[in-house]
């Protein structure tokens, strides 16, 4: 722990989910941590409740990933964070979290939807992560969100998949163009996890679980702690060399 005790993470999407569970992940990992939410700002202050509990400093901004527009005026609300609450240090690590998802046929997908899907899950994290490049120290560490759907394919997920297939490609751009700082880029790739994400559809249909765990090499669908400590390990120095991955943490799911 006293290895990364210095350092700050930033997890977007941080007050539900995934990104609960990887922002108290990183905190067990002697992280302090900053959190965004986009409405559930109660549930995000929880989450602070809980990282400060653990013994970190945590901290709950509001973002809009659809909107590039709010980007400047949010890098200067992170700037203040760093250097009134957290003595001036930069991000060391950046984890692509937020996000929402859409199932609906190819054939009745709307230009609407696509977009949707697009400015969430592709323009949202490129240019929010070109925002805060100023902010993040050299050899610090970006963990984009993909989705076991960008390698296999259930019907109704054609715009969802492609914008998190997208995401594994810019992922490796992103490695090689900031090589040159030292700051590694991977993608992590979670298959059916039981949570609020769509509706809630894997966590409380118990024939679709079966089905899935069925298909499943360990008999299982995922749980959100089955994410977090992959992403906390991919901010730390013990993940060092690895870099421009695409990491699918999935139980082994249609192998």
């Amino acid at each position: 722990m006293a290895n990364n005790a210095s350092k700050i993470a930033l997890v977007t999407g941080g007050s539900r989910g995934l990104g609960k569970d990887s922002a108290l992940q990183l905190a067990k990992k002697g992280f302090d941590v900053i959190i965004t939410y986009q409405t559930k700002k109660e549930a995000a202050e929880a989450v602070i409740v809980d990282i400060e509990a653990i013994g970190q400093k945590a901290f709950a901004l509001p973002l809009d990933i659809s909107s590039t527009k709010g980007f400047e005026a949010f890098k200067d609300a992170v700037q203040h964070i760093l250097d009134s609450q957290l003595g001036g240090r930069k991000l060391d690590a950046l984890v692509n979290n937020a996000g929402t998802g859409i199932h609906a046929a190819f054939s009745t997908t709307t230009e609407e939807e696509l977009d949707a899907m697009t400015n969430i899950h592709f323009k949202g994290p490129y240019f929010i992560t070109q925002k805060l490049l100023p902010l993040l120290n050299d050899g610090g560490s970006v963990v984009n969100t993909s989705s076991g759907l960008a390698r296999f394919s259930f019907a109704g997920y054609s715009a969802y998949g492609a914008m998190k297939a997208a995401i594994d490609s810019l992922s490796r751009y992103q490695a090689l163009e900031l090589g040159s700082r030292k700051i590694r880029v991977n993608s992590v790739a979670p298959g059916a996890i039981a949570t609020d994400f769509g509706g809630g559809a894997v966590r409380d249909n118990l024939d679709f679980q079966k089905m899935l765990a069925s298909q499943t090499a360990l008999g299982r669908v995922g749980l959100p702690d089955d994410i977090g400590s992959v992403v906390a390990f991919l901010c730390t120095d013990d993940s060092k060399w690895i870099n421009a991955q695409r990491i699918e943490v999935s139980g082994g799911f249609i192998i």
